[in-house]
């Protein structure tokens, strides 16, 4: 057992998914640099330093901070906590002398480890107050769902959350205000729905996607945060993206797919940019998903899609 596998014999409430792939194509070499851009509970943190890479690490969780500090003593000077969103990890890892980076890797989304905690109010699986906050500061979700107008919050639930009855779905979650609880969200939007105890997904699943979205601005994260990261890249340094549903893979997608010249970008609304600008990553290699064998072992991994490209010596794009 390495020394940063037996610093902390403590519970791993995040266990990593598609940990293989994504250390495939990162390639690691020792004393590499590496980006672990949503820190969590460190599980991809923990492999790259055991591939021998020095590390730093982005979360705007506090509690995610604060619980790696012993995998930072542990670590030999080799880890670097940053408290911040991954949106700007170009300017914090400039700020403290640090890149280009060797690799960047991003798991998108809510972790295991804050569903996991009903007093976080991400998930209706355990009873808790509705709160949703990543950074636990700003808005909660409580406070957005019972001050928003119905024709914004029926918004919200078709954009981000894809649901069908969106305008039906947030009439119910208006006409019964005030909300506090995660379990009495969901049930309202049971309601709304007509669920069915055997339905295999239950409805609110979309519901409280999309509002955690919303209430986190994951999507602007996201697209802010790829592009930091070509930034932050250097010459055939490798960036990883693991996302778990459509709307982000998306956007992963369609950003590689501009960059490395494979998509062109040009409309009648749009200006055309490909043209002016080389492509700043090589064609991306094709989508990865969960096996069967782990998916039963880890059924997050179920939704999972892991995309890797390679960063050419182009400059970043500018937009």
């Amino acid at each position: 057992m390495s020394p940063t596998e037996s610093a902390v014999n403590q519970d791993r409430p995040h266990i990593p998914v598609l940990l293989a792939e994504v250390l495939a194509g990162l390639a690691i070499q020792p004393g590499e640099c590496h980006v672990d851009a949503t820190f969590g509970a460190g599980g991809y943190t923990r492999a790259f330093l055991d591939a021998g890479a020095a590390v730093v690490a982005f979360d705007r969780d506090p509690d995610a901070i604060r619980n790696g500090q012993a995998l930072v003593d542990a670590s030999k000077n080799r880890l670097t906590l940053i408290e911040a969103p991954f949106s700007g990890l170009d300017r914090e890892l400039a700020l403290r002398g640090l890149g280009p980076v060797d690799g960047v890797t991003l798991d998108i989304g809510v972790s295991s480890m804050q569903l996991d905690q009903a007093e976080r109010g991400f998930s209706f699986q355990q009873d808790g107050p509705l709160d949703m906050r990543m950074s636990q500061s700003g808005m909660t979700a409580a406070e957005l769902v019972n001050e928003i107008g119905e024709s914004d919050l029926t918004t919200i639930l078709k954009n981000y959350g894809e649901e069908k009855q969106a305008r039906r779905v947030a009439q119910a979650i208006v006409k019964s205000r005030p909300h506090a609880r995660t379990g009495d969200l969901a049930n309202v939007v049971r309601r709304a729905l007509g669920y069915r105890p055997h339905e295999k997904k239950d409805p609110a699943t979309r519901t409280f996607q999309a509002i955690r979205i919303h209430l986190n601005r994951e999507l602007d994260e996201l697209e802010d945060g790829l592009a930091a990261a070509e930034r932050a890249l250097k010459p055939g340094g490798r960036l990883a993206v693991v996302t778990f549903h459509s709307l982000e893979d998306r956007m992963v997608k369609k950003f590689l797919r501009e960059r490395s010249g494979s998509e062109p970008t040009g409309s009648r609304h749009r200006p055309m940019v490909a043209a002016e600008q080389a492509p700043s990553f090589e064609p991306p290699a094709k989508a990865v998903r969960a096996g069967e064998d782990e998916i039963a072992v880890n059924p997050r991994a179920r939704s999972a899609t892991l995309r890797v490209a390679v960063r050419t010596a182009a400059p970043a794009w500018t937009r």
